[in-house]
């Protein structure tokens, strides 16, 4: 038997490596198990996040939007900017560059606050055992507490199986070295609109194929329809109620069918992006004799506390119920952690901020106003156009709106959600306002700095009550 630990930490992911450290503060011997090879061959830590997932794709749309502006914008503001090309390949360097750095840092985290890396595959035994597998080597280690972050993989579905370099899955699509010219992408989620919006700017005729009927369902309907006129406009094709049902490669292009309102549809890509979601992966993780239940969905079942069936071991991220995020799953890590160590400590899951990369930037946080609603819940909003911000309009990036749902009896904050500029930055004011139970008056009353976008949130408030002051109001409140 070799080492025993105070907790062992399965994936070194957003979730993984965030609970790791933080049980590792809190004095306890704390061991963190990857597998994950990076491109030089090498075990490298950040999960899906930090090498195939958020700073990646990150990176590809901020240069991609920053050679739109270029090219198409900057004359607006008086710059002349004639000829402006992008390199795909030095794009392409740069992120996997900012990859390395981030990856390495976090192995330099786990040194400093004395973490201890196990290189290779963790499964979970009965009686708080892991066995950790190096090709050949097992080494079997005990623990007083374990906690599984072993993440998701993206979802395949058969219509479109998976080829390389020709039909390919959120990972592939960041490895692209040049620019495709017809490109299909399956999903008008966060990643495939995303991952849509970085191909565009580059020249892509891009054609998105979403099978629901509504566009961003979770997204207030008036944020999500603004959003969809915003990227129509910028040239994204946004098919919704188009069902693949099958695709035929021939040479270097794809001809994918599908089925709509009009009847049976073809079209032909040279490369097509499938992006319908993501799965938990408990592939290996998870020893037969280990006693941990899974959900019908397949996700570790767990409770509020992220505690699985079995004492003593715990599962965060996005192996567990919830949304799959990275903040929330480093939420959860160092929640669970503080658990361990003997410390109360609870997550508002109310509170958790979503936000869509694209250009604008969509954000939000809480219910929208379908769902409070539907819930029974009378509810009065109030909304703000970035079109009469005076920041906007010197950042030349009026497009977008803000908008606050509040309880129409209490007046607390049920949700905000903003497509615009740095939306992402913005919608930490209304993270931290339903952290505390703010009310809309709140942030009525409260003075923002001018000009700055926030003040559309600030707007916004004030409108709920129909005061807003830089825009005429519908309806006059007492």
């Amino acid at each position: 038997m070799a080492d025993k630990y105070d907790v062992i930490v399965i994936g070194a992911g957003p979730g993984g490596y965030v609970a790791a450290i933080r049980a590792a503060q809190m004095g306890l011997k704390t061991a963190c198990v990857e597998k994950w090879i990076g491109k030089e061959g090498k075990v490298v830590h950040g999960g899906t996040c930090l090498n195939v997932g958020c700073i990646p794709s990150k990176a590809l749309l901020e240069a991609s939007h920053k050679f739109v502006e270029a090219r198409d914008d900057f004359s607006d503001i008086g710059i002349e900017a004639s000829d402006v090309k992008m390199d795909v390949k030095k794009m392409m360097a740069r992120k996997d560059k900012i990859v390395k750095n981030l990856t390495g840092g976090i192995s330099g985290l786990f040194k400093a606050n004395g973490v201890t890396a196990l290189e290779g595959t963790g499964k979970v035994l009965s009686s708080k055992k892991v066995e950790v597998s190096n090709g050949d080597d097992k080494t079997t280690y005990e623990a007083e507490n374990i906690i599984i972050a072993s993440g998701s993989v993206p979802v395949e579905i058969p219509p479109t199986p998976l080829t390389e370099g020709l039909i390919v899955d959120s990972t592939g699509a960041l490895e692209f070295q040049e620019v495709p010219k017809r490109l299909g992408v399956i999903g008008a989620g966060v990643i495939g609109l995303e991952l849509g919006s970085v191909w565009s700017r580059l020249g892509s005729q891009v054609t998105v194929l979403e099978a629901m009927d509504d566009f961003l369902p979770m997204v207030d309907q008036a944020v999500a329809k603004e959003t969809q006129k915003l990227l129509k406009k910028q040239g994204l094709d946004i098919l919704m109620g188009a069902r693949v049902t099958g695709s035929e490669t021939n040479g270097d292009e794809v001809t994918v069918k599908y089925t709509d309102s009009k009847g049976e549809q073809e079209a032909v890509f040279d490369k097509l992006i499938v992006c319908v979601g993501r799965r938990p992966y408990t592939k290996g993780v998870l020893d037969d004799d280990a006693g941990i239940k899974l959900d019908e969905r397949g996700f570790i079942f767990v409770d509020d506390h992220c505690r699985t069936s079995v004492p003593g071991v715990y599962a965060i991220g996005d192996c567990v119920r919830g949304q799959m995020l990275a903040h929330k799953a480093s939420e959860e890590g160092m929640m669970v952690a503080d658990i361990i160590a003997g410390h109360k400590a609870e997550m508002n899951y109310d509170a958790i901020p979503c936000v869509i990369y694209t250009a604008p930037e969509v954000a939000w946080v809480g219910m929208n106003e379908q769902e409070a609603k539907a819930a029974g819940i009378k509810v009065k909003s109030g909304s703000f156009p970035f079109a009469a911000s005076g920041r906007a309009m010197a950042n030349n990036a009026t497009e977008g709106l803000a908008k606050i749902i509040a309880d129409e009896e209490t007046d607390r904050i049920l949700g905000v959600h903003i497509v615009g500029q740095h939306a992402g930055e913005l919608i930490a004011q209304g993270v931290i306002a339903m952290e505390f139970g703010s009310s809309a008056e709140d942030l009525a009353l409260t003075c923002y700095a001018h000009p700055t976008m926030s003040e559309a949130v600030h707007e916004a408030a004030l409108a709920v009550e129909g005061h807003a002051i830089h825009m005429a109001n519908r309806k006059k409140r007492k």
